[in-house]
Formats: C-alpha cells, structure tokens, sequence
C-alpha cells in the first residue's frame, strides 16, 4: 500500500520528527525540499521509462522518492541519516518491489555500488550542502557516467557549474563537469521552498551526457593535471601555477618553458581569462612533453 504523506507540509514533517524523538542533523545539511511543482520538476527532467535503473542520493524521508517510485523504475536510494534510513524502510517503501535502500555516507557507498553494477540510466537528488560539489566532482570523475543526471544544489556552486568560458565564475569544476556533460540550470529556488530554509538559493541542475567528450582519452590525466594547476591560486598567472603545480613538479624549469612554446599559450594570462581551446592545448602540450622527456631518459640508460 502506498505510504501518504503531506510531503509539502512543515508542521507534518515536524510532527513525524517528533515522534520519531529525532531531529535533523545540522553535520548532514539536510533541507527538506517542499514545494509539489518543483519536486515534479526534478523528476520530470529525468525522462524515465518504466525499468530505468535510477539512483537517488540524499532521499530524506522520500518526497522525491515517492515520485519516482511512480514511475515504476528500478531505485536505488543512498541515505547517510540512521532515523530517516529507518522512515523510508519501515513506513515509506520497504515493502515497495522496485526500492533498495544503501544505508550510510554516499561518499562511501556510492561508487562501491557503481563499480558493482555498473553505468546507470540516472543519477539525482537533492543534495546537501556540505558535501554536494565533492559528490558531483567524483561522479564526475568516475567511469560510470550516467546519460543523464538532476541535483538540486547551491546556487553559487550550480553558476559554476554551467558557467561559459572566461566569465567570473569559470572554475576548475566548470571544466570538470562541460567536459563530458551540456550543463543547463533548470530552475532557481527560493530558500522558502525548503524546511528549515536554507541562507541562500538553491538550484536544479541538469546533466546531459556529451555524444563526445571534449577531452580525448588519451589526455584525461594531463587535462585533470593543468586543470588543478592553474586554478589553484586565481591571482597568480598561469606561469606562476604551473611552477608551483603537480606539472611544475614533473617537468620542471625547462619543462614548464617547453610546455608554454609547445602549447602556443600566453603565459602571463590567468586562468579565468582561458578558453576551451587554450585549456586543451595545454594539455596536449603536457602529454608531450612529458612524453619527450620519458623518451630521452630511456635513451640516456
């Protein structure tokens, strides 16, 4: 039988913590997301189909969950909180066929789960704040991308995200992510949108897989390398954070000028002031170089 829930009710929600004799967890950022359309939204965003293997990150007490349970998809839900674990199991969907619960850190459980079942059909949640851009960044930096994934996450972190080049908020984690993903904000949200309400806005963030990555494989590890580097001090050149960085480290002081005259990129520029291309040309120059320099230490043996 279908749980029932007024899922968009503050009072009901605190009348279930109470008797529950459990409160939030302020270490979790947990945030109840209210509002029926927006939760709708999310989940129509996802574009299921009956069967799809979705996981969800973050369920709370299940007012997404619900919704996507409707859908009669194959769900997987990862929850950190032993008290809400125990609403979803007993009262919510334990008995549902199609759910599974992973009780603990999603940080944790998570990818062990990937790499045991494999690339899903979709990844969502609404996730907290506290640990929303390491999860996204290491789903990201996996081998098991979803075609699609829906977050709802902080604004400031969601602008990032989908930022476009050479603009204030080009990131590290705006790289990471256009890599291999079209990102779109969806939807700003209100903090009244949730219970407690969060300081600041919230946004719902789609993640459509690239046909194509933008990063060949073979220069995965050095784009993930001049990535880290020239973001790693925003004030500094790029000269400067490539000196200081893991390349600088590997190639050293010849190396780093032969990185600069083989990539064709100015070197005084800083990092927000890159593009795609630029970005890309100092990887393929990275690869090189450190390739070249492999290749005369095995001749001097």
């Amino acid at each position: 039988m279908k749980w029932e829930f007024a899922y968009d009710s503050p009072k009901a929600i605190a009348q279930l913590l109470g008797e529950r004799d459990f409160a939030m967890t302020k270490k979790f950022g947990q945030n109840f997301l209210l509002t029926t359309s927006i939760r709708e939204k999310i989940v129509s965003l996802l574009s299921l189909t009956a069967g799809s293997r979705v996981l969800e990150i973050g369920p709370g007490i299940g007012s997404i969950t619900t919704l996507l349970l409707e859908q009669e998809v194959d769900l997987t839900v990862f929850e950190i909180d032993h008290g809400f674990c125990d609403i979803l199991r007993e009262e919510a969907f334990g008995s549902h066929p199609n759910f599974t619960l992973v009780e603990g850190d999603a940080l944790k459980t998570l990818f062990p789960h990937l790499k045991r079942v494999g690339t899903v059909d979709r990844i969502c949640g609404n996730l907290p704040y506290n640990v929303g851009t390491i999860l996204v960044a290491r789903l990201l930096e996996s081998d098991h991308r979803p075609p699609l994934m829906v977050f709802t996450l902080q604004k400031e972190v969601a602008d990032r995200l989908a930022a476009r080049e050479r603009s204030k908020e080009w990131s590290a984690i705006s790289l990471l992510a256009q890599a291999d993903y079209d990102i779109t904000t969806a939807a700003t949200i209100p903090p009244s949108a949730f219970y407690p309400p969060p300081k600041v806005e919230s946004s719902i963030v789609l993640f459509t897989l690239r046909e194509e990555s933008r990063v060949p494989p073979h220069l995965r590890e050095s784009f993930s390398i001049i990535r880290g580097d020239l973001f790693a001090q925003r004030r500094k050149t790029i000269l400067n954070n490539v000196r200081s960085g893991k390349s600088g480290a590997l190639l050293g002081k010849e190396g780093v000028a032969a990185l600069f005259a083989e990539s064709g990129v100015e070197e005084n520029k800083r990092a927000e002031a890159l593009g795609w291309d630029e970005f890309l040309a100092l990887s393929a120059a990275l690869y090189t170089v450190r390739a070249n320099r492999s290749g005369d230490t095995q001749r001097d043996r």
